[in-house]
Formats: C-alpha cells, structure tokens, sequence
C-alpha cells in the first residue's frame, strides 16, 4: 500500500510499518508528520473534554472558585471521558488484531 503525505510517498507493510526503504531523511520527515499529526489530535482530544466538562459542569460566574458541585461534576465528567477513551481504545486494538489475523 502506499501512502501520501505533504507530497511525500510511503510504501506500508502488512503491519502498518513504513518500510525502511526510505531515506533517512525522509524517515525523520515522516515522523516529525506523525508526531504533529499525534499532537494535533491530542490537542483536539484535550479541547473536545474542556468544552464539553465546562458547558456542562460550570454555572456559576459570581465567584472566581468552583463550587464544590461544580467541582465534583468536572472530577466525574473527566473520568467517565478517561474510561470511554479506554473502552474505545480497546476496542479499536480488539478489531485491529482480528482484521490482522484475516490478513495472516
């Protein structure tokens, strides 16, 4: 398979690896790609879980601290998006290995 990227061309192997063929120079060009690319994601991860905690948790702009309600529901809202992302992830590994495995 190849893939296209910023105009720059990469042959993946059967396991989504680059192959080694290319350059070194175009190997650190592809994963200077990859890590903005991860790091864009992430940020919109990040900013996706600040909006929706805020919108939904903070009401109160008379005061400079959170209420303790306020408080609890970010701590709860954070951790019900960690667990999701989790569950997600696992299943994203779980389908990934058996599309893997139909490959073989």
């Amino acid at each position: 398979m190849t893939a296209r990227q910023d105009g720059l061309y990469v042959r993946i192997d059967s396991s989504h690896h680059a192959v080694s063929t290319l350059s070194s120079s175009d190997q650190l060009q592809m994963q200077r790609i990859i890590e903005q690319k991860q790091m864009k994601d992430f940020m919109g991860l990040y900013s996706g879980l600040v909006e929706r905690c805020f919108s939904g948790c903070i009401n109160d702009f008379t005061s400079r601290a959170l209420t303790s309600k306020e408080t609890e529901c970010v701590s709860h809202c954070t951790q019900k998006f960690l667990k999701h992302s989790e569950r997600v992830g696992a299943r994203f590994s779980e389908e990934n290995a058996r599309l893997m495995g139909q490959q073989q």
